[in-house]
């Protein structure tokens, strides 16, 4: 086991879990440590919620994602959110769909089929994948859901190529969690642009991961039941602290999973995107409670995909 742990530092990954829980020195570019996410935000008028309770709570929020899909908003929604959010100086990041969850897949269907959901089933949905990342870019949109390898590997060869802005961002779904550092690694080097962690990890394998990658990592501190259910507030300041630089992520337990979303759910999807900003309030107020004060950012801030609209 010794040989083992040796091999793994040389190659540059941790030899085994961080029960140090060292301080992480890593910071976003402008020098912050944490920014708020709110998921699950469905369109515009649950944005319009978020930026409505953000100001009334004062909550800081850097980023919004949403789970449905491209292709489920219309291109007058699309164009709503990337200028509401523009405006707010609010990165949006929209779910490149479709998977094999949604699809005819028996597998996914079946009793283990829950390790397949998220995957582009063949090579038709990694078309259409990327057909939901070219929509989302034209809309100004410059943050995009990955759940799939070979479509976050493909996307990493058309940005380079020129075939996407190169300011897209690849925001890892939790869908595809980086469990380990070497997993986080190799998400990094296809070409992600921040990791979701799988939202039960513990502290020391944050810990590992982080010191594996320079990436933002986005972690749940409260998780929808369907990916856990854990209410991990009281943490914020240990994951802040050795996590850095981190998105820290508001889902909701005890709420009803809505994907697909649209308009006949709308009454209940706003409800929700509302009740996540409280959410986020009391996660900074107990933040603010403890003896850590880590850096925020302003919103707009460098490394934020905030919408780019057309000149007019």
């Amino acid at each position: 086991m010794g040989e083992t742990r040796a091999f793994l530092a040389s190659i540059g990954l941790p030899p085994g879990d961080l029960y140090e829980l060292p301080d992480s020195q890593l910071r976003f570019a402008d020098g912050a440590q944490y920014r708020i996410e709110i998921p699950s935000v469905e369109g515009p008028a649950c944005l319009e919620a978020v930026l409505e309770e953000a100001a009334r709570l004062d909550v800081p929020v850097h980023r919004v994602s949403q789970g449905s899909g491209v292709f489920l908003q219309t291109d007058d929604e699309l164009g709503a959110m990337a200028r509401t959010a523009a405006d707010a100086l609010v990165e949006v990041s929209l779910f490149a769909r479709p998977n094999a969850a949604w699809d005819t897949s028996a597998m996914v269907r079946s009793p283990a089929g829950a390790v397949v959901a998220p995957t582009s089933r063949g090579q038709e949905q990694i078309v259409q994948g990327l057909e939901d990342v070219r929509r989302a870019a034209a809309h100004g949109i410059r943050s995009v859901l990955i759940a799939d390898l070979g479509l976050l590997s493909v996307f990493g060869a058309m940005r380079a190529a020129g075939e996407l802005p190169e300011d897209m961002q690849a925001k890892i779904s939790v869908m595809l969690p980086a469990a380990n550092p070497a997993a986080a690694r190799v998400l990094a080097d296809l070409g992600a642009s921040t990791l979701n962690l799988p939202t039960d990890l513990t502290l020391p394998q944050i810990a590992a991961i982080r010191a594996a990658v320079d990436l933002p990592l986005d972690l749940y501190v409260e998780a929808p039941d369907n990916i856990g259910g854990f209410v991990r507030l009281h943490e914020i300041p240990e994951l802040i602290r050795i996590a850095a630089p981190v998105y820290v992520k508001f889902g909701l337990r005890n709420a009803p999973d809505v994907y697909p979303a649209g308009t006949h759910l709308e009454a209940t999807t706003v409800a929700l995107s509302r009740e996540r900003v409280r959410r986020a309030r009391l996660g900074l107020e107990l933040l603010a409670r403890s003896d850590y004060e880590p850096a925020t950012s302003e919103l707009g801030a460098a490394g934020l995909a905030v919408p780019v609209l057309a000149a007019a």
